[in-house]
């Protein structure tokens, strides 16, 4: 119980305080106040929120990590509700990189949930990041308190991005939320037979920027890519595989790179999507190229 000791500097913060962020503050709806503890100076930093479904698929937890990952790269940190799914995927991509995490809580933050995730919340603290509550440090979490949290989820963030999310989904919620924040929503493309993306292909049909390629988010927010170049992590095993291979090529069909990769066809179509995120391949045509 060692770790409680980052605990003991639990900050109650309300909005006649100095340290009460603008960005929670003129929302529909701002908490009354906050209870902190960690780096007080995230919030009111430029972060980017990111949020999904608690059940996911492999794709949404490798883009979710990627995500996460790449805002690490970047020194941008990532806020989320440190929930089963891609949330905490999101986070384990951004400490993976040595970024800097905001936990947005459900309950009060001596009852962290789920108990699974407590673990990322100690790790997120410990690397200089941040946890954040509306509720006293001793209150259990309730039903109404998940979709009540989602608004700040939103609102510490420049934007929102929705990995993989259904219809029921309380992603939808906090894009509502972030809609009416005046933050800008962007949503990863998922396959259109699924059930897992159903909700996050709704959101960009009714407005929302599809983020086809991580950088064009980076872009977006004014962060020089030539200068945080340098902090890109090292592709996979199974990327490095298919990327030597569609070097070869002018052009790559699945089944080439199958056969000299020895990967299956299904693994290969998965890493090709996320590389296409990544902005290392571009498929058109039935075939695999790198990226211009």
């Amino acid at each position: 119980m060692g770790d409680f000791k980052l605990f003991n500097n639990i900050q109650r913060i309300d909005t006649l305080s100095s340290d009460f962020p603008d960005r929670l503050r003129h929302i529909p709806d701002p908490p009354g106040q906050i209870y902190c503890t960690g780096d007080l100076s995230l919030l009111n930093a430029d972060s980017v929120s990111v949020v999904g479904s608690r059940r996911y698929t492999v794709y949404g937890k490798a883009v979710a990590m990627m995500i996460g990952r790449r805002l690490g790269e970047c020194g941008i940190p990532v806020v989320s509700g440190l929930a089963y799914g891609i949330d905490a995927f999101s986070h384990e991509g951004a400490l993976e990189a040595g970024g800097r995490t905001i936990g947005v809580l459900a309950s009060g933050i001596l009852k962290m949930g789920p108990r699974k995730n407590h673990e990322l919340m100690m790790r997120g603290l410990k690397n200089g990041g941040l946890v954040v509550s509306e509720y006293p440090p001793e209150q259990e979490a309730a039903k109404y308190t998940f979709p009540q949290r989602n608004r700040i989820i939103s609102a510490l963030g420049m934007c929102l991005v929705v990995v993989e999310a259904n219809f029921n989904s309380g992603a939808l919620i906090t894009a509502q939320h972030a809609s009416e924040q005046g933050r800008q929503v962007y949503a990863v493309p998922g396959n259109i037979n699924s059930q897992f993306s159903a909700g996050s292909n709704f959101l960009i049909r009714d407005g929302a920027i599809p983020l086809v390629v991580i950088d064009d988010l980076i872009r977006d927010l004014g962060v020089d890519l030539a200068a945080s170049m340098e902090r890109r992590t090292e592709l996979g095993d199974d990327e490095n595989l298919i990327y030597t291979s569609v070097s070869r090529h002018e052009g790559a069909s699945i089944d080439t790179v199958s056969r000299e990769t020895g990967l299956s066809t299904g693994l290969i179509s998965s890493i090709v999507t996320v590389l296409e995120i990544k902005g290392i391949v571009e498929t058109y045509g039935g075939k695999i190229y790198l990226a211009k």
